[in-house]
């Protein structure tokens, strides 16, 4: 069997046995080194290389969570769960307000709009979840809404809106990535209209979550008040702070905006959340002397994820070091022949394991673009239809990866109160609402495109 499919289902079988996620990584990796033949020291050393090669991925979660503390110090996080708590009539326990059906659609939408704007509005990508996610449980247990319903609209507002509006994250996703790997490879991809291909994968992911809203998770789920100590609700709320909050939001846009423009977007989300900090500290919201503790709280709330996400490149790194990824597809392609549907299928589904393995979309596309692009091209599908399949198979396992931090990230939130389970309540459902959804859809925009 494949060295790659072994490390990845032995990665995720450990998972499911709650196994410490950085534990099951090195352990598929440790797996599919050995088994690929490429011994002990080799598959240390590609590892750690993968490790050093994190870096950039952690200097950018310390950033991003500092931003997302300074705008937590604000008084935004609190204000909003204020005003949602106002609407539910929570100050009379004995009592369920009339507006619950309200108050539970517009608490669900107003998720969705900020998970949506942390990939490109307010680039602090997962780093407001625990910020925002905790002080709302209260009224979700109120409400009685189910949380898997909640990590599915979480992983739906961050995992589709890179893989289809091109600004912020989805701008290195689409543009950078994908585009800049099929390009690499020898496609010419200059007349491709990104949010036209991706589009039949997008709906796919919308598919998933109202099926997610509507039918699975619809029914009321109990959950108990357990306290909730990292929350800290502020006696009063400046006017002032929120002000400067928004000056800093809009500022963190533009400046990623700009940046575009001048044809330096490698760099402008992190740039751009160094803005938002300065207008911070310099207009006083944030005080000098809270600086210090502002960048910790911000590094040592998104320390795990980071590090979950940097062990993942160890991983990644070992599966490239084992050269049978590319065996894995070209096999897949055999398989099928000159049969272009089951083709299409066979690469998808090959997207969709080595993500869940790595964890990360990003980190998948250079992996799979090199080997897809000659691969389409000899099997007679279009520019179009060619990125569509690229894009939709990197895209794919990303939802449902106990390593992603599209999983993770709705986690730290949810489970503040200890009642949301990582694999059961996050993984498993975004999986089965996404990957589905996004495996059909994707292969739909190849044979249509």
């Amino acid at each position: 069997m494949n060295a790659v499919l072994i490390a990845v289902i032995i990665m995720l079988l450990l998972a499911v046995l709650r196994v410490h996620v950085v534990l099951a990584l090195f352990i598929g990796a440790l797996v599919g080194g050995l088994v690929s033949g490429i011994g002990l020291d080799a598959t240390m050393v590609a590892f750690q290389e993968g490790l050093s090669g994190g870096a950039k991925i952690a200097l950018s979660y310390a950033l991003l969570g500092a931003f997302a503390m300074a705008v937590a110090s604000s008084g935004l996080p609190t204000l909003l769960a204020r005003w949602v708590m106002a609407k539910l009539g929570t100050d009379d326990p004995g009592t369920v307000s009339k507006a619950v059906g309200v108050t539970k659609w517009l608490m669900i939408a107003g998720i969705l709009a900020m998970a949506i704007m942390s990939q490109n509005l307010i680039p602090v990508h997962i780093a407001f979840i625990p910020l925002i996610i905790p002080p709302l449980l209260a009224v979700m247990n109120r409400l009685k809404l189910d949380r898997r319903l909640i990590a599915c609209v979480l992983t739906f507002g961050l995992v589709t809106t890179y893989m289809y509006i091109p600004v912020g994250f989805g701008n290195i996703f689409l543009n950078e990535i994908l585009l800049g790997n099929i390009k690499s490879a020898g496609m010419d991809t200059s007349s491709i209209d990104i949010m036209h291909v991706m589009g039949i994968p997008a709906l796919g992911m919308l598919a998933g979550l109202l099926v997610a809203a509507f039918v699975s998770y619809r029914k009321p789920r109990v959950y108990e008040d357990l306290p909730i100590a990292d929350v800290k609700q502020e006696e009063s709320i400046s006017t002032y702070k929120i002000s400067v909050a928004i000056v800093a939001v809009i500022a963190t846009f533009v400046v990623q905006v700009v940046m575009q423009q001048l044809g330096t977007e490698a760099d402008s989300l992190l740039i751009g959340a160094l803005v938002g900090l300065a207008i911070f500290m310099l207009t006083g919201a944030v005080n000098w002397r809270e600086a210090d503790d502002v960048f910790t709280s911000g590094m040592r709330m998104m320390a795990l994820i980071g590090f979950i996400m940097i062990t993942a490149q160890g991983f990644a790194s070992v599966m490239n070091a084992t050269g049978e990824v590319e065996g894995l597809v070209n096999a897949s392609a055999e398989m099928f022949g000159a049969n272009k549907a089951a083709a299409a299928m066979a690469m998808l589904v090959v997207g969709l394991v080595v993500t869940m393995g790595i964890g990360s979309s990003f980190s998948t596309l250079p992996i799979i673009a090199t080997i897809y692009v000659p691969l389409c091209t000899t099997l007679g599908f279009s520019p179009a239809a060619t990125v569509a399949i690229i894009g939709a198979a990197g895209a794919l396992g990303d939802a449902g990866s106990p390593a992603s931090d599209s999983t993770l990230g709705p986690t730290a939130g949810l489970n503040a109160d200890g009642q949301h389970d990582h694999i059961r309540d996050s993984v498993i459902p975004t999986f089965i609402h996404y990957n589905i959804p996004l495996l059909i859809s994707g292969w739909i925009a190849a044979m249509v495109l």
